[in-house]
């Protein structure tokens, strides 16, 4: 027979099937997947980007070595938590002590030179004393603010973030180098690393949720705040950097936890939802193919 004559004939004998009083498993086959067919065909739900997400603070305020010196002791570590003007870690003083003790005993000389050349009414040597003892005045007043400086103080009430000198006892550091990081416990940001296929649905000021690893039964409300337009290679794709703030930040949060976060888009066909990423890959597949 012809193949269209064998088609028909073929359909023509499902049919009997589905509509005569037997086969009454193919029936409920049947009716479950036309059901389906029509579900995901017309039914509709929440269209929701998915990214990983890094809880970062929204300031980070650097604590540097005022000079430069030895680590004489330190008191915390990454991971702290600390208040307002307490003890980071302490340099060491003793070369500023004997310094100071040097100057103080140079003034002192000066000073009563300073007398002698006011007793002798010598206005040359007066005015030249004078300028000495001013000198040795201003180093003195130096010496005294730099060890009171050697008590490195947190700015404010936060954790440290990064820092740790407690393997590093007697260590020099140099005036100006960075000793810790500290943070507040207050403010913080949402860095959503967004697959660039789907950067495109986001927008500033959509709302949505993140679950982190830390504590993954409760859900935190966020807003997206700034789409950064510059891409970041990672694991064979590009990923947009996008941030967001918590709408209610919990006390036990803390800088670097990671968890997802999920941006609500807009409502869209489940079976949209389901099958677009793999259609868009064959739509780009078939286009590079495609001469």
């Amino acid at each position: 027979r012809w193949l269209v004559a064998k088609a028909a004939e073929a359909g023509r004998q499902a049919v009997a099937r589905l509509t005569g009083p037997r086969h009454t498993a193919l029936k409920l086959t049947v009716a479950v997947a036309l059901a389906l067919v029509a579900f995901f065909a017309f039914a509709k739900a929440d269209y929701r980007v998915s990214a990983k997400t890094i809880v970062e603070p929204l300031v980070r305020r650097a604590v540097v070595a005022p000079f430069s010196g030895y680590v004489a002791d330190s008191r915390v570590r990454a991971g702290d938590l600390v208040r307002a003007s307490q003890e980071l870690c302490r340099l060491d003083d003793r070369e500023l002590r004997l310094e100071r003790l040097k100057w103080l005993a140079q003034h002192q000389q000066v000073l009563r030179q300073y007398q002698q050349a006011m007793a002798l009414r010598n206005a040359a040597q007066v005015r030249i004393l004078a300028a000495q003892v001013d000198q040795a005045a201003a180093q003195l007043e130096l010496l005294t603010d730099q060890m009171e400086r050697t008590r490195v103080l947190a700015p404010f009430d936060g954790v440290v973030v990064t820092g740790d000198l407690s393997q590093a006892l007697g260590s020099p550091v140099e005036r100006g180098q960075v000793l810790f990081e500290v943070a507040p416990l207050e403010a913080f940001r949402l860095i959503l690393q967004v697959d660039e296929r789907n950067v495109a649905d986001l927008q500033v000021g959509q709302h949505g949720r993140m679950v982190l690893a830390s504590f993954p039964g409760e859900e935190l409300p966020l807003t997206v705040d700034k789409l950064t337009p510059v891409s970041t290679p990672r694991e064979g794709r590009n990923y947009f950097r996008v941030e967001a703030r918590l709408d209610k930040a919990p006390e036990r949060l803390r800088p670097g936890m990671e968890g997802v976060a999920k941006v609500e888009i807009d409502r869209r066909r489940v079976i949209w939802i389901w099958t677009h990423e793999l259609v868009d890959w064959l739509r780009l597949t078939l286009w590079s193919w495609w001469p």
